[in-house]
Parts: structure tokens; C-alpha cells; sequence
């Protein structure tokens, strides 16, 4: 328990017990002063035999008087402060758990907006790629020698972007005739994605100047590592508006990326172990967590404002929302978007629990289980196998970029 809760939970334990002891004070004044009246009735009864035993009687009587008054005085004063300090005290604890909620959402906020700042380039890059003269050239004028070239041009380009998994050239047909790591890769040209959505929606961009983004999803042909995919068509001439020749996919190494980033959150050091990051799509399914857990499986239940206020970024308490009886909070951030990227309804997720025992108690009550998943998704997931994860550094400078 942190050091002002504990504070708190003192003056309220001090305050418990001086209106108990008060009380017993109280109870035990009223016991005496029956009994000293009761001393003298019975020392009226004697007679003169009684008078010394009534002027003791009646000396124990003004003591409870006095004992009663100053109980009093201890109701009046002591436990009138007490009262006010428990009250300043719940009082400061509110302005902290608000101050707290407040930095979880600006987490979350910083984490989300990393994200999006950096798949903005992946926007910029498939459409820039879309008018290399090697891609326009195995489309508009198909060939053994100018596959090659195209195939020999992305493998350049991956040479130099260690955060793509593969690059994809396919003609107007879907069928794929170029990649950039046909070594790594051996089954991807001749493959048919015709029916893959990033082709059809690559096929259906409007101009050279739009493109198709689309969620974390595991990809057959790349091992299934898990890929954000963003396609474009490739155009007559490499022109905005030339039609459509093919399209190109290019597919984001998701993993180690958004690793870098969950786990890159500036927490304390006593926080990072009760403290759980996420990245969410526009479902609340997790895309990345800081615990490695439920990737693509679990759905979070995240809570949003119900009175029709579409709060981009706020804070609530975990039990209200029904994680846990605990009295954790759970930051949250909306994507912002960033220059031409408006993003995917994704979520930065900061969940942060008051100490490591609560958050064991939480997990082994299977509070942070995964929600159930589209029966797809949790097939894919179980024929998965563990993705190529980038160096540290690729990873940093990933995120720095």
C-alpha cells in the first residue's frame, strides 16, 4: 500500500478507536453514577449509620460528573479533528487517484500516439514504393529478367527497412510476382491474392495518393509472424492517376515493434510489475502487451463514458468495469491520428494495480483471460509459430523514428 493511503488508513483506525474508547468512557461514567446513587439511597436507609458511606457515595458521583465532562471534551475536540483529518485525508487520496488516472491516460495517450506517428510512414512508404520504375515495369511489361528486378529492387529496399517482414508485387490478377525475400519466403510468388482484402482494397484506391491499412493479423505465407499490412495499386507510369496496373502490399513486422514500444513505457521501477501496457484494436482485441499475454486472442473490457460523451482519453477504476474487486485503474487513450494517417480506432491501454499481490490474486482468478475470439483467429493462432524478432536495436531505432 502506498505511503498517503496508509496515512489515511491510520487517522481513519485512530479515529475508529478513540469514538470507541470515548464511548466505553461514557458507558462506564453512566454505570457509576447509578451506582453512587443507588450508594445514596441505601446510606438515606441507614440512618445516621449511613452518612460516612453517603459522603463517599456522593464524592464518586462528582468524579463520573467530571469524567462525563471531559468525555465530552474528547468527543468535542478529538474526535471532531480526527473526523476532519480522515476527511482532509480521503480528500487528498481523491486529488492522488485523480492525478494517477490522469498520468496512466497520458501513458496510454504517449503510447498510441508512438504507434501512430510510425505506421504513418508505413502509409507514406507503400505509397512512395508504388512508383519505383522496377515495380511499374514488371506489371506494365511483364518478364523473367524484369521479375528479377523487381524482386532484386525490394530486396534493396528491405536491405535498408529492417521493420518490413516482406514486400509484395502482384499483377492485376493477384497473383504475385515479386517479392523482396524470395529466399525467406519461398512460397509467396505464383500464390494467388486475389482474394486477399489488401488486394482488393489496393485495386480500389481512388488515386496514387491513397492507400488501404488494415489490423494486426498472422500472414500464412510469412511464417504466420505477425504483419500490419498496407497496400496501394501500382499505376500506369507510376503517375497519381495512371489505372491500375497491380498492387503492392508491404507487410510491417508488428512483433518485436510493438514489443519495443508496450515495453518502452516510462513506469516506475516499483509500478512495472503491477503494471500492465496495452495496444488494442477498434474490437478491444489485443494487439501487444507488455505481459506477452493474450496477443490476438483476448479481448479487453475496455469501459468508455455511457452518457454520450466520446471521451478520446480518460481513466476509470478496473472493478467498476468488472476486472476485479481491486482498487486498480485502467488509463486510456483513443488514436489521434497523425498528419494523413487517421488510424484504425486503436487504443493505448495502461492497466496498474496498488501492488503486486492483488494483481496475482487477479491473474489466477483468470481475470485477464482472453475473451472468446472468432473460431478463424483462434485457428490461426494455434497453427502460429514464433515470429523472427528484430535486435534490440532495430528495435529502438524503430521507435525513435
Amino acid at each position: 500500500m502506498a505511503a498517503p493511503e496508509r496515512i489515511v488508513e491510520l487517522a481513519h483506525s485512530v479515529k475508529n478507536i478513540a469514538d470507541d474508547k470515548i464511548a466505553t468512557i461514557a458507558h462506564i461514567t453512566r454505570e457509576t453514577k447509578y451506582l453512587a446513587l443507588n450508594a445514596l439511597i441505601e446510606a438515606a436507609r441507614a440512618g445516621d449509620a449511613g452518612r460516612g458511606f453517603a459522603v463517599v457515595a456522593n464524592e464518586v458521583k462528582h468524579v463520573s460528573e467530571r469524567i462525563t465532562t471531559i468525555a465530552g471534551d474528547l468527543t468535542t475536540e478529538l474526535a471532531g479533528s480526527l473526523t476532519e483529518l480522515s476527511a482532509l485525508g480521503d480528500s487528498m487520496i481523491g486529488q492522488l487517484e485523480q492525478h494517477r488516472g490522469q498520468r496512466l491516460a497520458d501513458l496510454a495517450h504517449h503510447m498510441i500516439e508512438i504507434i501512430d506517428r510510425n505506421l504513418y510512414e508505413r502509409s507514406c512508404d507503400v505509397r512512395w514504393w508504388a512508383t519505383d520504375a522496377a515495380l511499374v515495369d514488371v506489371l506494365s511489361e511483364p518478364s523473367p529478367e524484369a521479375a528479377r528486378h523487381a524482386c532484386r529492387r525490394l530486396g534493396v529496399i528491405l536491405d535498408s527497412y529492417t521493420v518490413y517482414l516482406d514486400l509484395w508485387v502482384a499483377d492485376a490478377d493477384g497473383r504475385i510476382v515479386a517479392n523482396g525475400r524470395p529466399d525467406r519466403y519461398p512460397g509467396v510468388i505464383g500464390s494467388d491474392a486475389a482474394r486477399h482484402p489488401w488486394f482488393l482494397k489496393a485495386m480500389n484506391t481512388p488515386s496514387g495518393a491513397d492507400y488501404a491499412a488494415f489490423d494486426v493479423r498472422r500472414a500464412k505465407l510469412l511464417h504466420n509472424a505477425e504483419v500490419a499490412t498496407y497496400a496501394t495499386a501500382i499505376r500506369e507510369a507510376g503517375e497519381t492517376h495512371g489505372a491500375p496496373l497491380g498492387a503492392l502490399g508491404i507487410f510491417f513486422d508488428w512483433a518485436p515493434q510493438a514489443k519495443a514500444v508496450v515495453q518502452g513505457v516510462p513506469l516506475l521501477p516499483d509500478e512495472r510489475a503491477r503494471t500492465r501496457c496495452l495496444l488494442l484494436d477498434a474490437e478491444h482485441r489485443v494487439l501487444a502487451s507488455s505481459d506477452g499475454e493474450g496477443i490476438l486472442l483476448e479481448r479487453f473490457s475496455l469501459r468508455r463514458p455511457r452518457d454520450g460523451v466520446s471521451a478520446s482519453t480518460g481513466f476509470y477504476h478496473a472493478g467498476d468495469a468488472g476486472e476485479a474487486d481491486e482498487d486498480g485503474l485502467v488509463g486510456y487513450a483513443l488514436t489521434p491520428g497523425y498528419e494523413t494517417y487517421e488510424g484504425l480506432g486503436w487504443y493505448g491501454v495502461v492497466q496498474q494495480w496498488d501492488d503486486d499481490a492483488a494483481l496475482r490474486d487477479i491473474r489466477t482468478k483468470g481475470v485477464l483471460s482472453a475473451s472468446p475470439v472468432p473460431a478463424s483467429l483462434a485457428h490461426d493462432a494455434s497453427n502460429a509459430v514464433a515470429s523472427e524478432i528484430e535486435t534490440s536495436t532495430q528495435a529502438q531505432r524503430w521507435l525513435a523514428a
